[in-house]
């Protein structure tokens, strides 16, 4: 071959291999930009993310100020830990994991249907009339639908399921007390009294189970102690016993109920604050205070 030939071949060679690097060098710094924001781009994904996860446990927060149920608390309550969980979850998570990210975001569309849920029962239940028992029904449906769509999402679900049914429980009102004398008369006269009358509804609740019920009527001193006869027992109250003052069985049929109780008073009674705290299934479901002079 011709020497000016091959070296002709040889520059024309190192000319590609040149153009060549230069043309992958250009590639690599195209596609580290590329990278670079790629990264940039999964990063604010994961900063939206956090953000909304953030703004749903404030509301669960802005929630629970409007309700004064405390079984709807609670379960306000443990929704909102599980937001806050799930967000601690997503900050210890690379926002290049697009499985776990993903993961999260099917989480918090299941979180915000949940959340709908509760703010629909918020409303429901702000806005009882004179229509209470048929909006009871209601909102009791959607309890349990809550309970549903939470059972997917949590172990708690007898817990909650228990908590839902609280709608349904008997409710005592126009609770009255008079102190009666020996004559059977009312007497304004504490110390005179041989025989306290109480009186008091239960209401009608088209979603309560009907049947026979027990109910522990506590007549609370003014000192916070409950009269009770010796050996009249206790019944179960947030996991703690509690004497009674009178035991009551009725036979209930989901229709308003006139009920007369009464105690005979044994025992030195002086003036003051007298409260009436009525029980069923463990739930009170009436109160009221009384001053007896």
């Amino acid at each position: 071959m011709n020497p000016n030939t091959k070296k002709g071949l040889l520059v024309a060679g190192g000319i590609i291999l040149v153009l060549a690097l230069a043309g992958v060098s250009t590639l690599l710094l195209f596609e580290k930009k590329a990278n670079y924001e790629l990264v940039q781009e999964f990063e604010l994904d994961k900063e939206d993310l956090e953000n909304q996860y953030t703004e749903f446990a404030r509301q669960y927060d802005e929630l629970k100020l409007q309700v004064s149920n405390d079984s709807l608390s609670a379960l306000l309550e443990q929704e909102q830990n599980k937001t806050e969980r799930l967000l601690e979850e997503l900050r210890t998570v690379k926002s290049t994991n697009a499985t776990e990210i993903r993961r999260l975001k099917k989480e918090l569309a299941s979180l915000r249907k949940v959340m709908i849920g509760y703010i629909n029962q918020i409303d429901s239940l702000n806005r009882l009339t004179a229509y209470q028992k048929e909006v009871i029904a209601d909102v009791t449906q959607k309890y349990h639908a809550a309970s549903q769509q939470i059972s997917n999402l949590s172990e708690e679900k007898n817990t909650l399921t228990e908590k839902v049914t609280l709608a349904a429980q008997l409710d005592a009102t126009n609770i009255t007390l008079a102190a009666k004398n020996k004559r059977g008369r009312t007497t304004r006269k504490v110390k005179n009294a041989s025989k306290l009358q109480i009186d008091f509804t239960i209401n009608k609740n088209i979603t309560a189970e009907t049947g026979e019920r027990t109910l522990y009527v506590c007549i609370v001193k003014p000192d916070n102690s409950v009269l009770a006869k010796a050996g009249s027992g206790t019944f179960d109250y947030e996991n703690r016993q509690l004497p009674y003052s009178i035991k009551k069985y009725i036979e209930y049929n989901g229709e308003e109920q006139a009920v007369t109780v009464y105690w005979d008073v044994e025992e030195y009674l002086y003036a003051g604050d007298y409260r009436i705290d009525i029980f069923s299934n463990g739930v009170l479901i009436g109160t009221q205070t009384f001053t007896l002079k």
